[in-house]
C-alpha cells in the first residue's frame, strides 16, 4: 500500500492536525515507513513458535516485609530537611 498526499491531508483533517504544506512528505514518508514495518511483521512465520508472557521464569519474587529497629535515629534524621517529634516532617500533598 503506497500512501499519497491525499490520504495524508485526509488523515491530518480527521486529527484535526494543521500540517503544512512543507511537511506533508516528511509525515507521508514516516506513515509509509510504518506500514511497511506493519506489513513485515504481518508476514512473519509464527506458527511453530509458542506465546511468551514474560522474559523470566520467576513466578514470585517478594520477600516478606521485616520490622527492623534502627536505634540511631538521630542519625537517620539528620540530613532530613525537616524533622519533627524525632520523624521526617513532608509538606502536606493531599489538600
Amino acid at each position: 500500500m503506497k500512501v499519497d498526499k491525499e490520504e495524508i491531508l485526509h488523515i491530518a483533517k480527521l486529527a484535526c492536525l494543521n500540517i503544512k504544506e512543507d511537511e506533508i512528505e516528511a509525515y507521508r514518508k514516516n506513515l509509509q515507513d510504518i506500514l511497511n514495518f506493519a506489513n513485515i511483521l504481518d508476514n512473519v512465520k509464527t506458527e511453530d513458535v509458542s506465546e511468551t508472557i514474560t522474559s523470566t521464569s520467576n513466578v514470585n519474587v517478594f520477600r516478606e516485609d521485616e520490622i527492623k529497629e534502627f536505634k540511631e535515629k538521630e542519625l537517620l534524621l539528620q540530613n532530613a530537611p525537616e524533622k519533627d517529634s524525632g520523624m521526617f516532617s513532608i509538606p502536606k500533598v493531599i489538600q
